[in-house]
C-alpha cells in the first residue's frame, strides 16, 4: 500500500470519528439542556448543589446505561455530579464483570469457606 493511501485512509477515519464525536456532543447538550431545565441542580446522589461556572461539574446520567435513550419527559435521567457519576458507572461496570445473578437463577457463592460454620455448636459446648 503506497503512503498516498494510508494517508486518505487515516483521513477519512479522523473525518468518519469527528463527525460521530460532533453528532455526541450535538445530542448530549440537547438532552443536557432538557434535564437542566427539568431537575433542580442538586446531584442526585450526594446532594450538592451546583451553580455557576461549577455547573458544568454536574452531568446527565442515563438510569438504564442508554445514551440513544433521551424521552423529553426526562424519566431516563438523573443528575450526578462528576464524582458520583463516574462511581456510578465504575459500579455498572463491576456487576457485568461478576454477571450477577438473573433472577430465578442459581449462582454459585464466591467463597465456600464459612468462617462461623459450627460456632453455635462450640457455644452450647461452653454452657
Amino acid at each position: 500500500m503506497s503512503p498516498e493511501n494510508t494517508r486518505a485512509d487515516a483521513d477519512k477515519y479522523n473525518q468518519i470519528f469527528a463527525e460521530i464525536q460532533r453528532d455526541r456532543e450535538r445530542r448530549e447538550k440537547t438532552y443536557r439542556e432538557q434535564a437542566l431545565k427539568i431537575y433542580p441542580w442538586i446531584c442526585a446522589r450526594c446532594g450538592r448543589e451546583f451553580t455557576g461556572k461549577r455547573l458544568r461539574e454536574l452531568t446527565v446520567h442515563h438510569k438504564d446505561h442508554n445514551h440513544n435513550n433521551n424521552p423529553s419527559d426526562g424519566s431516563n435521567w438523573e443528575l450526578l455530579c462528576l464524582y458520583c457519576h463516574d462511581e456510578e458507572h465504575s459500579f455498572y461496570q463491576d456487576e457485568e464483570s461478576y454477571e450477577a445473578a438473573a433472577p430465578g437463577s442459581e449462582q454459585k457463592p464466591p467463597s465456600t469457606y464459612q468462617p462461623f460454620a459450627g460456632l453455635d455448636a462450640l457455644l452450647k459446648k461452653k454452657k
